[in-house]
């Protein structure tokens, strides 16, 4: 690190010159980047998604969505018997003026239960075709079809799983908006910690490093999709990221220059170990995100090469723009200048409290987290339920009134049977009679047979929406497995179990990979074993901890309404994983911080207890200071369209708050001062392997659970 600061600070204006490139050109493509984004959420080579691909090949609508459920409504004293050819010519017209639409209802069906038990509405399931590249649907298409011909007097509806949470509220504000909002909030945070100009560095460093992911992210989109969640993640996760890892470098060149050495001495002093420590953190950022490279899921694939960028970005830019910025113009913005602080005395009297009350602050941190990992067992996987979605508007208006009428629920999320058109009667025979379904139906129209294959639709009694109640679709999938003619079931409790089984299935093993990869990489960070064993066992139980508040908050409804939403019921599939996948980096970040810094002053002082509080003084503030400006960008980020998107923002959101609180202002610094020489201990081994000076604890350490004193070795 120091030759690479002395390279930079030889080359400082080329090094200037070269990012002023990127960010100029980053800046030019981002636009394009937006526009290459899609919404694919599919799970290519699971039985459903074969099934779904099928259907689609072969009807071009269906398969991959929930259909709109339409309902058309009587006036008062008229029934749908008496008007029978009048509804089912409206529910034709959206089959003949809305492109690749399929529709099934009373009429093609002859079935009596799509009429409500009081008579006077009827509904239809209108399955339409699923644009991944813009994920528009034909909301305005279908609805101008059923005004034009609804009969005289009634009125129609329009819901169904996807217009309910469209309904709900998926409008909000841009990335670019919400990235100003997120970077106002981080300038102010930065403003009270430099109190200078030198407030503004952090801020430069991240905009560069965000418009650096964007010009690489571009000609990847040429080579493969990427999901539109990309860009929130490149824009905001990024901004908290590159800040703090400049915030770190900016700190520790000030305190050296604090200390009374000169600007460029100052530079490499602060790359030899804040630069050292980002770049440690940066690659943990990384190792995280391996475990959405491994999954078979396209769409999270492209967020972990997508968010891959983040910390490559950020450390690059952190590595070599600030310290030529620093080297340069420096000290000049550091205006109007004040001594740095570089030892906080109330985080040092708190750190002293802790490991006074070590055994009080372990305890009463394990307790509360073993809480809230106790929540996280109640989750349960899936997508939002109807009573979570919203709760006024025509789409709500509509669904209840088919609830009043005796329809069940389950209509919302059908399960689709593609089979042999010669046999799909007997299939819906076999299938209505299977526990949990309330009918099975087969269209006779030409739209619902094709080529000899008809999709038979089988209605749940129940909404089939997350991983409690999906039992009905795991009968009808066992049961169709013997049924001749069957050639593929799917629809959204499908598309569940198939990610449940694909994904969750082997996500142990990939997590237990990233653990031993990241603890791995600390023993030669920290030189010892227990550190970095600590390190990741309590990474992991910071992560359940988390997803136990984000059980609360949003399945159970225990803070929902802060934004108007009822309890979601579920956990939207695809959330946990990535909040996993970036989470597990960014609170290592300050595990990062913290732990290099007890090292150093462990090295310095021999004292496990001088470790703790002198590495909780010099860094405490800085990592609360951190922790505040990433959750500003997810809390700008919670403020953006559609549920997922504020659930994921308040997980991570949750989840550094709680990293920066609980996890390392308190169970760390208690369990480093309860472990005491064993924190150092590297064997010889073990150090040679991984080419690093061995660590033996030093002599004038009189702790707790010491190992045998040998001389401390050199650094």
């Amino acid at each position: 690190m120091r030759r690479w600061a002395e390279f930079v600070l030889t080359h400082r204006k080329l090094v200037v010159l070269f990012w002023i490139v990127v960010f100029v050109v980053g800046g030019s493509v981002s636009g394009a980047v937006s526009k290459k984004v899609t919404f694919d959420f599919s799970l290519p080579g699971q039985p459903g998604s074969n099934a779904a691909k099928k259907i689609n090949q072969l009807f071009a609508s269906g398969g991959y969505n929930a259909p709109y459920v339409l309902t058309v409504t009587l006036p008062a004293g008229q029934s749908v018997a008496e008007h029978a050819d009048q509804v089912a010519a409206t529910f034709n017209a959206v089959q003949t003026r809305v492109p690749q639409v399929r529709v099934v209802d009373q009429a093609n069906t002859g079935d009596a239960a799509f009429t409500t038990s009081d008579g006077r509405t009827s509904y239809a399931l209108v399955f339409y075709h699923y644009d991944n590249k813009t994920a528009k649907m034909p909301d305005a298409q279908v609805k101008q079809a059923l005004e034009g011909a609804k009969p005289a007097g009634s009125t129609i509806g329009i819901t169904g799983e996807d217009v309910l949470a469209k309904s709900q509220g998926s409008a909000g504000p841009g990335v670019a908006t919400l990235s100003f909002i997120g970077g106002l909030g981080a300038l102010l945070v930065l403003a009270f910690v430099f109190a200078s100009l030198l407030a503004l560095l952090p801020l430069v460093i991240a905009v560069v490093s965000i418009m650096a992911s964007f010009l690489v992210l571009y000609p990847l989109t040429f080579v493969g999709h990427f999901s539109a969640l990309v860009e929130y993640l490149i824009a905001l996760v990024g901004l908290g990221v590159a800040i703090d890892y400049s915030l770190l470098v900016v700190t520790r060149w000030r305190e050296e220059r604090a200390a009374g050495r000169d600007n460029h001495d100052a530079v490499k002093a602060a790359m030899d170990t804040a630069g050292h420590a980002v770049l440690f953190s940066g690659i943990t950022v990384a190792i995280g995100l391996l475990s959405l490279l491994v999954l078979p899921v396209p769409f999270l694939r492209s967020v972990g090469v997508g968010g891959f960028l983040i910390p490559l970005a950020s450390v690059a830019t952190t590595l070599s723009l600030t310290p030529a910025i620093l080297g340069g113009i420096g000290p000049r913005v550091d205006w109007p200048r004040r001594k740095p602080k570089t030892l906080s005395r109330r985080w040092s009297s708190w750190a002293g409290a802790v490991v006074r009350g070590r055994w009080l602050a372990a305890g009463a941190s394990l307790v509360l987290l073993a809480v809230l990992v106790g929540a996280f067992f109640t989750m349960r996987i899936g997508q939002s339920s109807t009573e979570s979605l919203t709760k006024s508007g025509p789409a709500y208006q509509a669904l209840q009134t088919l609830k009043s009428g005796g329809v069940p629920t389950g209509t919302l999320t059908p399960i689709e049977v593609l089979a042999s058109s010669d046999q799909a009667k007997s299939v819906a025979t076999a299938l209505g009679k299977v526990d949990g379904v309330d009918r099975a139906v087969v269209a006779t129209d030409p739209a619902n047979n094709r080529d000899g294959k008809t999709v038979v639709v089988v209605i749940p009694s129940k909404e089939t929406v997350n991983s409690k109640s999906i039992g009905t679709v795991k009968r009808v999938k066992s049961a169709a497995q013997n049924l001749p003619g069957v050639l593929g079931v799917t629809g959204v409790g499908a598309a569940q179990i198939d990610f449940l089984h694909g994904v969750y299935g082997n996500f142990p093993l990939t997590l237990t990979v990233i653990a031993v990869l990241t603890f791995i990489l600390l023993v030669r960070a920290f030189r010892s074993l227990l550190l970095p064993l600590k390190a990741v066992l309590l990474n992991l139980v910071s992560l359940g901890a988390t997803y136990g508040l984000l059980t609360l908050f949003w399945q159970d409804g225990h803070g929902s309404g802060l934004f108007d939403i009822a309890k979601t019921g579920a956990i939207t599939f695809w959330i946990p994983l990535i909040v996993f996948a970036f989470l597990y980096g960014l609170s290592m970040d300050y595990e990062v911080f913290i732990l290099a810094r007890m090292r150093e002053e462990y090295d310095r002082t021999g004292s496990t207890e001088q470790a703790v509080v002198g590495g909780m003084g010099r860094t405490g503030r800085l990592v609360t200071s951190a922790a505040l400006i990433l959750f500003l960008g997810f809390a700008a980020m919670a403020a953006g369209p559609g549920t997922d998107l504020k659930v994921m923002a308040t997980a991570l959101g949750f989840g550094i708050l709680l990293d920066a609180t609980i996890i390392r202002s308190l169970l760390v610094p208690a369990l480093v001062s309860l472990f005491g020489s064993w924190n150092w201990y590297l064997p010889d081994g073990l150090a040679r392997l991984l080419r690093v000076p061995a660590s033996r604890p030093s002599p004038a350490a009189a702790e707790v659970g010491s190992v045998p004193p040998e001389p401390v070795s050199a650094r």
